[in-house]
């Protein structure tokens, strides 16, 4: 990799453009890159690396989007940029990125923010231009990461080369060089292996403790079901020989249970016996009594029987004399008949004589239906004059439509008369009102063609106006976002910094006596560290570390969405123009009020053209009416004639019927009500007197019958005689006398009843007790039969689950011995693993002996031969081996801990390892050739020989066209250093200065 040129605009204390020529200092092979604290020389490397990663080393990125790399000597309008011209791989590539830039709004006042900008080109030789590769932040990264072969910390420890770390790394404990080294050389995978094996360990035993424990659980619940009779071994779940000893204990509770299950077998055979003897006592003793109770019970129903046969004799005499009355009945209900129908018929014949005339008061059926008669002959006679009547009526009604006709004929013609005389004026104005409609109509055609374009314009600047809005919006939503992404990381920052200052107690409440502690392998623990108040666990840093990822992504989502719409502004703006929305919109309405008033004229020219139209075929009308209306009013003369002789004939004739009524309708009603009195009144008079006939025929028919039956009168036949209810109840007392005489006989006539009778009393009670004290025995065999079978079938079952536990845990415990050994190694915490050396270490440790046999090769040169630097695995205390570093002097032949070198031993020494870091991560990388590097600081610290001898070997690197360049601020070596980069630093900001090149 070899820089060409780098350029700066606002960024860091750099307020305007400044510009680096490599090229030009590369001549030389070594540069300085000095300038009083604070005027920027390390802001230059951070331009190289944010370049090419996007990024500065540590704190010095600030947000989390870049913003705090923008000078705040720029001036407002100044975009922050910076851009790397390079050659890696071959190719010569340029890089240019721009951090988010937080603007003036260019319409009304405030700032809005830009999102970040990246470019990267490619220069063609061939066709001698530069080509545009890609604008994605993430595909220029990951190109940038895939040419260099290093990530950004590798970039910044190799080539920009910061002695003060080295300088630390010398002095460091073992875990602290571990750290460096991991992140340089990418040793993750081979943790991700020991956390890969950890886990399967604890998993597997797990699985180990979970299968022993519900073997266990299937012990005690054998236990339960066996009673006493089974004793659990005194092992913890994952011991060895657990499974066993449940299995031998299984075996000896079903053996004692299917014993038990014989013993309860044999006892409720005898239970049931038992229980049967005394079922069959109990049932002879209930039987006995039970007849006993029959014959004492027959003996009372006899006693009360006796004292009721006198009752039992008068009823039968009444039923006696109820069956003779019956042959009465009919005779009876005939005679009550035949009064109640006479009475009603009178009662008629009085209502109907009420309605009549006295006159007819004392006249019989015969006259009154004579009366009747001529009162009908009568009436009809009126036929004729009641239809004369109607023709009348019908002459009125004729005349009177003769009448109408004449003023509506004489209204028409009128109106005809009214309406032709202004034909000419309307047919012209209807005729006006045509033209003005087809007008209308070619001026809506012409104005819409002229809608469309301007209603599309509108609503471009409408939604011009609405993405300016959402971009004001969307520019809050984004600067609000960056602001939560910052609080979100540095809280969980905190949050990790919190726990790690408290690891230790956490390490320790995963320590077991006996077992070897996870980070110095000791299997004592005199004083485990405590946690204290406040202590933040791992579940908390994840759940910081979860915020600010979700942070960081709604603060992505925030910024794509803000560059869909700034996208959407810019084609709404390109379409609309820059014309107010009001202009437009009161252009708009003045076009579409002038279309919707042409188009209302328009469409009137239709309806125009139908009332001329209309208007022709009414003039022909009216006047074809006039002529009619003519016809009409000679015709009604002759006819109004002829209607008024016939009226004359007519009303003569019915002066003759009426009479002295008001009408021959009147006339006949009364006729016809006084016909319908007199039939009405004979009608029910020869009723009355057909009654009166039958009611003495059977009073007659009555006396007889009463008689013949054996009574004196028809009224004791009357009162002897039962109704339904009466007659069904002394039929009921008497069946039931006799029915419960002859049961009574019939008990008493039972042999066995009777010979119950002469035997003792029975004790039911005594066999009751008997029987019930037999049947709770039986239920005790029983239950404990059953129970007995239960356990031996409850101890199968658990016996053959536990079996089957143990056959399915077997390959488990083989596949968690053989895991746990892996991990132990793996962990360094196996007896096997005798430096106790993680497998991380071990690879780390490889590393480091290959960066020491680099770094002895630059560090013999600077100390005259005196120094190597080795690498040892040796434990440190009680700590674990692996990556120990020591120097050997040469002078006294003696090897010791780099911690023990001087200041300026420090440095060449922390100087040459760096050199040899730079050398190994650079064959870790693919063997990308570096031709540009930085060494920052530390020369200070150096008398003039060893100054000498290290620039001596810093300039030995030039071989092969490779230049390097010093940041310092030691006065000296720019005397010694010809080639020079100046940052001079100002009020208005930094620039840059370029000395003894070219």
């Amino acid at each position: 990799m070899r820089l060409h040129r780098l350029t700066l605009t606002a960024f860091g204390p750099f307020g305007g453009t400044q510009s680096v020529d490599f090229d030009d200092l590369s001549t030389a092979g070594l540069f300085l890159l000095h300038g009083p604290t604070g005027a920027g020389k390390t802001s230059v490397l951070d331009a190289v690396c944010y370049a090419l990663y996007g990024s500065v080393p540590g704190a010095r990125q600030g947000g989390g989007q870049g913003t705090a790399l923008r000078s705040d000597h720029a001036a407002p309008a100044t975009r922050t940029e910076v851009t790397l011209d390079l050659t890696v791989a071959g190719r010569r590539l340029e890089v240019t990125r721009q951090p988010p830039w937080e603007r003036p709004k260019k319409r009304g006042t405030g700032t809005t923010l830009d999102k970040a900008q990246t470019w990267l080109r490619e220069y063609d030789a061939t066709a001698g231009a530069w080509k545009d590769l890609s604008r994605s932040h993430q595909e220029i990264g990951e190109e940038i990461t895939q040419l260099l072969g290093m990530s950004r910390e590798q970039f910044c420890q190799v080539v920009l080369l910061p002695q003060g770390d080295f300088a630390r790394f010398l002095r460091a404990d073992a875990e602290a060089r571990g750290k460096l080294l991991g992140r340089l050389f990418d040793t993750r995978r081979f943790a991700d292996v020991e956390k890969s094996l950890a886990e399967r360990r604890r998993a597997t035993e797990a699985q180990v403790r979970d299968g022993d424990a519900e073997l266990l659980a299937d012990a005690h619940r054998m236990q339960q079901a066996a009673g006493e009779a089974m004793e659990l071994p005194e092992l913890a779940p994952g011991e060895p020989g657990l499974a066993d000893a449940v299995l031998s204990a299984a075996a000896v509770a079903r053996s004692t249970a299917r014993e038990q299950l014989t013993v309860a077998a044999g006892r409720l055979t005898a239970a049931e016996s038992a229980q049967a003897a005394a079922a069959r006592a109990l049932d002879d003793a209930r039987e006995l009594a039970r007849l006993q109770r029959r014959f004492a019970q027959a003996r009372e129903r006899a006693a009360r029987l006796e004292q009721g046969a006198e009752a039992y004799r008068e009823a039968q005499a009444l039923m006696e004399r109820a069956r003779k009355a019956e042959a009465v009945a009919p005779a009876l209900e005939l005679r009550e008949s035949s009064e109640a129908e006479h009475r009603r018929a009178a009662a008629a014949e009085a209502r109907a004589r009420a309605l009549l005339p006295d006159t007819f008061a004392d006249a019989g059926a015969v006259g009154l239906a004579a009366a009747a008669r001529r009162a009908a002959e009568e009436l009809g006679g009126l036929d004729s004059a009641r239809r004369a009547e109607r023709r009348l009526a019908e002459l009125l009604d004729e005349r009177a439509g003769l009448d109408r006709q004449e003023r509506a004929d004489a209204d028409l013609l009128q109106e005809a008369e009214a309406w032709l005389d202004g034909w000419e004026e309307t047919r012209t104005a209807l005729q006006t009102r045509v033209d003005s409609a087809q007008q209308a109509a070619a001026l809506a055609e012409q104005l819409a063609v002229r809608r469309e374009p301007a209603q599309q314009r509108l609503r471009a600047a409408r939604m011009r106006d609405q993405h300016a809005q959402d971009t004001d919006r969307a520019v809050d939503r984004v600067r609000t976002a960056q602001d939560e992404t910052l609080r979100a990381k540095q809280h969980w920052l905190d949050l990790k910094e919190q726990r790690l200052n408290g690891i230790a107690a956490e390490l320790a409440a995963n320590l077991t006596d006996g077992e070897p502690c996870t980070v110095c392998g000791a299997t004592e623990h005199p004083a485990p560290a405590r946690k204290v108040a406040g202590h933040v666990g791992r579940e908390a840093e994840e759940h910081a570390l979860t915020a600010y990822q979700r942070a960081d992504e709604q603060r992505a989502e925030d910024e794509r969405r803000l560059g869909v719409v700034r996208e959407a502004l810019a084609a709404a703006t390109a379409e609309a123009g820059d014309t107010p929305t009001r202009q437009l919109a009161d252009e708009v309405a003045e076009l579409e009020e002038q279309y919707a008033q042409a188009r209302s004229a328009a469409a009137e020219l239709h309806a125009a053209q139908e009332r001329l139209r209309q208007a022709g075929h009414e003039h022909e009308q009216r006047l074809a009416a006039r002529q009619e209306t003519a016809v009409r009013a000679a015709s009604r003369v002759g006819h109004r004639e002829r209607l008024d002789r016939e009226r004359a004939a007519l009303e003569e004739e019915l002066d003759r019927a009426r009479g002295s009524l008001d009408s021959v309708a009147a006339r006949a009603a009364q006729l016809e009500r006084r016909t319908a009195l007199l039939t009405d009144a004979a009608d029910t008079a020869r009723v009355a007197e057909d009654t009166a006939k039958r009611l003495k025929d059977a009073d007659a028919r009555l006396s007889d019958a009463a008689f013949r039956a054996g009574f004196e009168t028809p009224q004791a036949a009357a009162a002897a005689l039962l109704d339904n209810a009466a007659h069904r109840e002394l039929q009921r007392r008497l069946d039931a006398w006799q029915h419960e005489e002859a049961a009574v006989r019939a008990v008493l006539a039972e042999a066995d009843t009777a010979a119950a009778a002469r035997e003792p009393q029975a004790d039911l009670d005594a066999a009751q007790q008997t029987a019930d004290e037999a049947a709770r025995r039986l239920r005790d065999a029983a239950s404990a039969h059953d129970a007995a079978g239960r356990r031996c079938t409850e101890l199968d079952r658990l016996s053959a689950r536990a079996t089957a536990s143990v056959r399915r845990l077997a390959p488990l415990r083989e596949e968690y011995d053989r895991v746990a050994r892996m991990a132990g190694l793996a962990a360094g915490t196996s007896a096997d693993n005798e430096r106790r050396m993680r497998l991380e270490s071990y690879v780390l440790a490889a590393r480091l002996e290959q960066v020491a046999a680099a770094a002895t090769v630059r560090l013999r040169r600077m100390s005259s031969g005196r120094y190597t630097l080795v690498h040892s695995d040796d434990r440190t205390g009680r700590g674990r081996s692996g990556l120990g570093l020591h120097v050997v002097d040469a002078w006294t032949g003696r090897e010791r801990d780099t911690a023990t070198l001087s200041g300026g031993e420090t440095f060449f020494a922390s100087l040459a390892l760096a050199l040899g870091l730079a050398d190994v991560v650079t064959d870790e990388a693919g063997g990308v050739r570096l031709d540009t590097l930085f060494i920052d600081e530390g020369f200070g610290s150096l008398d003039d020989q060893t100054l000498d001898e290290v620039l001596d070997v810093l300039d030995s690197l030039r071989e092969r066209d490779r230049s390097v360049g010093i940041v310092s601020h030691v006065a000296d070596l720019r005397r010694r250093i010809h080639a020079q980069l100046e940052v001079v630093k100002g009020r208005t900001g930094s620039v840059l200065r370029q000395r003894g090149t070219g």
